[in-house]
């Protein structure tokens, strides 16, 4: 009789301690606007990058750098400007104008949003909770399995969209503490009016061409990471993925008795 009691007790219990997981968001609202704003933000920056660098596709190292200097590589593109020797025969339209613009606003909104996501992960204890890797979660063994089920295409178990595994915990916190700070940093490099106020910015990577350079090459790792992102959001399950970032829910909302 007192064990026919204290069930009926025990699964109202562990009904009541699920209620909250199964109705609380996956992401919180500020994670999720801060994400769809930085994801505007870096593809408007991809596309004026873009036309930025066809206007002078070589790359330098140092203080500074054009046509008439060496340069460290170059992209085999057409340019548009007509200063620039290229082997093919035609000049592209002129763009340089509305990207630089367009480039400016969306990176500053870009960090604005970031320092707002950094301030609630570092303050609401986001980071800690769902990014930071737990105990054995940089080991060599859990590191390899996850990664051998992404090689073999296996796809993610519903239980799986509430909590993120040990490599994307690495790899998410390598884009938002190394990448993004750098991009961020290389780009501010780059403005007169910042290094003028503080050489030191750009001094430290050996001149504007480098910050320029380093700049493209850690755009071209978020446009990497970007691709491989959308690709495991497809192969995980895409329909569960984007309802928890724009809704904030996995699934729909379980009731319990």
């Amino acid at each position: 009789m007192a064990d026919s009691a204290r069930a009926p007790v025990s699964a109202i219990s562990k009904s009541a301690a699920e209620a909250p997981a199964a109705s609380a968001p996956r992401h919180t609202a500020i994670v999720r606007v801060t994400h769809w704003v930085t994801a505007l933000c870096f593809l408007a920056l991809l596309v004026s990058g873009m036309e930025i660098v066809v206007s002078h596709p070589r790359f330098y190292w140092g203080e500074t750098g054009n046509v008439l200097t060496p340069a460290l590589f170059a992209i085999p593109i057409p340019s548009s400007r007509a200063s620039y020797p290229t082997r093919f025969g035609y000049v592209l339209p002129d763009q340089n104008g509305w990207s630089r613009y367009l480039h400016f606003q969306a990176a500053w909104v870009a960090i604005l949003a970031g320092l707002l996501y950094a301030g609630y992960g570092l303050l609401g204890s986001h980071f800690r909770r769902n990014l930071f890797p737990r105990s054995g979660d940089l080991s060599w063994r859990a590191l390899w399995g996850v990664t051998s089920n992404h090689l073999r295409l296996k796809r993610a178990s519903e239980g799986e969209a509430w909590s993120y595994n040990p490599l994307q915990r690495v790899t998410y916190l390598s884009v938002i503490f190394i990448l993004f700070p750098l991009v961020i940093w290389t780009g501010l490099a780059m403005s007169p009016a910042v290094v003028s106020t503080v050489p030191s910015i750009v001094e430290v990577f050996g001149g504007q061409q480098s910050a320029r350079t380093i700049h493209f090459f850690v755009t071209v790792f978020l446009v990497v990471f970007l691709l491989i992102h959308v690709a495991m959001i497809w192969l995980a399950g895409f329909r569960i993925r984007m309802r928890a970032m724009v809704t904030g829910r996995v699934g729909p909302r379980k009731e319990h008795a």
